[in-house]
């Protein structure tokens, strides 16, 4: 018999996902940091359920610019399509 995750709790599953993220995370090279999509950054950060990142990516891209506007713009956006997931299961 399979294992299977349908009984599992949407913020169990949720959390699962997001510590599957931070732990595969590497630190973001300087190209990565230059050529980053903010808003897509923002938005994948949210739509896995993390709280907003954009203290780590400012240090992580010292020597780049992080556009922080559309880092928190893409954040807010995922966070709600994150929270609107939620209350459908």
């Amino acid at each position: 018999m399979k294992p299977t995750n349908a009984g599992m709790s949407p913020w169990i599953r949720a959390l699962l996902a997001g510590a599957a993220v931070i732990g595969g995370c590497a630190a973001m090279s300087d190209t990565q940091c230059r050529s980053a999509d903010w808003y897509e950054v923002g938005y994948r950060d949210a739509i896995f359920g993390l709280q907003p990142q954009d203290g780590v990516y400012a240090h992580q891209c010292a020597g780049a610019s992080v556009d922080l506007a559309r880092y928190v713009q893409g954040w807010r956006e995922g966070k709600w399509e994150f929270d609107s997931r939620m209350r459908k299961d």
